[in-house]
């Protein structure tokens, strides 16, 4: 609490500082305060009209406080002290107005809707004076547009016309606006589609668009056509020739000199399906792995988006460095292709230290990877990792320690499925197994052993992961007598969880961005979904074998209980972009499971929870819920509540994060949601579901945060306060003045959604 004042008092020093905003802007100078873009019409997004300003104002904290410049106005005239060198590094000088890049921003304004048809627009830059501060507003009157009254096609090859004339695809329309933007992108519409086809020589500048204005009614005729150059001979011409692929010849030398020498270099020279390697007999990587990865196919036609298309697959691929292509024409209109490889080094070695502090426990961790990008010179990835913990827990010591094994091929590895649907998916195999032990010297010691074989692939703005099969095996080697006593026995935990149990599931998970880094100023939203069954195929096997339940009712595998149920979750961000500084992020989650046939409960792994720095920071991890469920009081406040899990999950986040200076981002965020169980279990009293009643029982919360931005990781504080707890009594409810249990204090790596 003392911290929070402390950091308190600092924003409102800067905030003193900032307001005196024209300390430094020179005598005679006026300081960029503000900048305005006033249009009479939106088909243009604001985004891109201003990254047609040459000039722009400071930037502000949440859209209030220039912090950046307070810095830079904190530093005192003598630059060779330090405290005035960190301050200038850390803040921002001021934005001196300046009338030639206003008007140059006015005139790229107008070239712009010059571009969209508004041919007769106009940009009036109007700047208004007020100390020594200058407001600066770009006026634009864009006037009636010009639209294309006739579209023509003057082509006389059949290809180009084919292409051109493709009404479900292309782009240009008769009553259009005039927009320059979209005829240019019609000319890239069109090479691509003729370099599809094989025409390796065509290139979008033998296109030209000519346009007749002279009817003069803002009317526009547009006749597309070949360059004149190109123009005359349009039957015989070489741009018009459809090559094939002849040969693909892979060069994979350890020794970069030797691509340069070739013909005289002591190479040995492998071919399978049409595809030839040349290189060192001990070559680095074997040709069924860039065959696996290559797109560009013997006796098909030549196509630019396979040639990307194998840019990417081995560049992907871990000991390729980099790649190069190139192609040589030959007789009979045909492409030879050499793909010259380069190898990285494919050995790593790396170790991880993490704090941790959960529930007022103090942690650590250490990770130890090491790793083969190349195990068997096929692209295969070979990865070790061995993982110990310990955690300080009510004067003894929790620890863990485990394994894991992972080895991913760079190709699907099933049985069924012809070799061009394994290629063109351009998936991972990735078969994996884990071990680990755990001991919590209070409750119980447990060992988890589990593995599974999991295929993973992208396809446009979507990533796919399918477990084709993960087994889990939850073995209790020994469970405390004083636990056992304390909350088994007496049902305030479910006896279900601290059973042997075996989870062999099926999944998928997917995400999808439609976020484009070319446009990062503008608003993207991002999705993750998944779906898994469990024990279903195990359920099926002993109903086939006609296999009896045990006594409780339940089936077995090797005496065993294996778990059943169904599991689906749906998250999705929506980020608002207000400039290069200031943002507010949406998110909400849905998840719901529910156990069936041999399972009475989702085991405790797979259920959900809330609260925690990535739900609603309100509540510790796992302390909110389910539904209006309160701790018993013989559960002690520092003893992690198991019961407090559930099948039914929501999760509504909304916040507003601001750069601040250096590496600094601040938040303010609202938290809303909470945890149900399906069905109405005895030990989790009022935590069902029922549809009459939810709304009532969604937790919400409040609270800041900070974020250190170091780019390659998000190191991050939140402190969150309750402003609605579901499981107090009517009148305690809202904590309108919050005590000091209703702070929680969150430490994370990554942004919260």
């Amino acid at each position: 609490m003392v911290r929070l004042c402390k950091l308190s008092l600092l924003f409102l020093v800067l905030l003193l500082a900032a307001c005196n905003l024209t300390k430094k802007v020179p005598e005679g100078d006026y300081l960029l305060y503000k900048s305005h873009i006033k249009t009479d019409v939106n088909d243009i997004p604001k985004d891109e009209l201003e990254e047609y300003l040459r000039q722009t104002p400071n930037s502000y904290v949440f859209g209030l406080v220039a912090m950046r410049l307070g810095f830079y106005n904190w530093a005192g005239p003598d630059s060779t002290k330090n405290i005035n060198k960190m301050l200038m590094r850390v803040g921002e000088a001021p934005v001196i107005y300046n009338q030639n890049l206003t008007e140059i921003s006015a005139q790229q304004l107008q070239r712009l809707y010059q571009h969209k048809g508004y041919i007769k627009a106009t940009v009036t830059p109007k700047v208004q004076f007020k100390g020594k501060k200058a407001i600066v507003e770009y006026n634009i009157n864009s006037n009636k547009p010009y639209t294309i009254r006739r579209y023509k096609l003057a082509f006389k090859n059949k290809n180009l016309i084919d292409i051109a004339s493709d009404t479900a695809k292309t782009l240009v329309q008769e009553g259009m606006l005039f927009d320059t933007d979209i005829l240019n992108a019609e000319r890239e519409r069109i090479t691509a589609a003729m370099r599809q086809q094989g025409f390796y020589n065509f290139s979008k500048e033998f296109l030209l668009f000519s346009a007749d204005s002279s009817l003069n009614a803002r009317k526009v005729d547009i006749t597309f056509d070949l360059r004149e150059n190109v123009r005359r001979n349009q039957e015989n011409n070489p741009i018009f020739k459809q090559y094939h692929i002849n040969k693909v010849i892979f060069y994979t030398n350890n020794d970069a000199a030797l691509i340069n020498d070739i013909q005289n270099a002591q190479l040995d020279t492998v071919q399978f399906r049409n595809f030839i390697q040349i290189g060192h007999k001990n070559k680095f990587i074997k040709l069924d792995a860039l065959v696996q990865n290559t797109y560009i196919n013997p006796n098909t036609l030549y196509s630019d988006v396979d040639v990307e298309k194998t840019y990417s697959a081995l560049n992907s691929l871990g000991p390729v460095k980099y790649t190069n292509i190139s192609f040589k024409e030959t007789a009979d209109n045909r492409l030879d292709c050499y793909i010259i490889i380069v190898p990285s080094k494919t050995i790593s070695f790396s170790t991880e230290a993490e704090g941790t502090f959960t529930e007022g426990f103090w942690g650590g961790a250490v990770n130890v990877n090491v790793g083969d990008r190349n195990a068997f010179r096929g692209a295969e990835s070979l990865t070790a990792q061995l993982r110990g913990a310990m955690e300080w827990q009510q004067g003894v010591w929790a620890k863990e320690i485990g394994g894991k094994l992972s080895l991913k091929f760079p190709k699907v590895l099933f049985p069924v499925g012809s070799f061009e649907f394994k290629r063109n998916l351009h998936a991972n195999t990735d078969f994996n197994t884990n071990i680990s032990f755990q001991s919590r010297p209070s409750e119980f010691t447990v060992t988890n052993f589990g593995g599974g074989i999991n295929y993973s692939w992208m396809k446009n703005n979507f990533r796919h992961d399918f477990d084709l099969v993960d087994i889990s095996y939850i073995n209790f080697l020994e469970i405390m007598p004083e636990f056992t006593a304390a909350y088994i026995t007496t049902g305030l935990y479910n006896k279900y969880n601290y059973e042997n149990h075996l989870i062999m599931r099926m999944g998928y998970n997917g995400s999808y961005s439609n976020f484009n880094p070319n446009r990062p100023m503008r608003d993207y939203s991002t999705m993750r979904y998944s779906v898994e069954s469990s024990g279903s195929l195990l359920y099926a096997l002993n109903k086939l074998l006609k296999s009896s339940p045990g006594a409780d009712g339940y089936y077995r595998i090797f005496n065993i209980r294996y778990s059943q149920y169904l599991r689906a979750e749906y998250n999705t961000t929506h980020y608002q972009i207000f400039d290069k500084n200031n943002r507010f992020v949406y998110h909400a989650g849905i998840g719901i499971g529910t156990p069936f046939g041999n399972g009475d409960v989702i085991p405790y792994e797979r259920r959900f929870y809330s609260g925690g720095a990535n739900s609603v920071r309100g509540w510790s991890e796992s302390r909110l819920g389910p539904g209006v469920y309160t701790t018993p009081d013989s559960i002690s406040i520092r003893t992690r509540d198991y019961n407090q899990v559930g099948d039914i999950k929501l999760d509504l986040n909304m916040e507003y994060r601001a750069k601040l200076f250096w590496v600094m981002e601040g938040a303010l965020f609202l938290d809303a949601g909470n945890i149900w169980t399906i069905r109405n279990y005895e030990n989790q009293t009022g935590g069902q579901f029922k549809l009459d009643s939810f709304m009532k029982q969604i937790a919400i919360a409040y609270g800041a945060g900070l974020r250190f931005d170091f780019s390659f990781f998000i190191f991050r504080f939140d402190a969150g306060v309750k402003l609605y707890d579901p499981s107090k009594s009517r009148l305690e409810q809202w904590r309108v003045k919050p005590k000091y249990d209703d702070w929680a204090f969150h430490v994370a790596i990554g942004y919260p959604f």
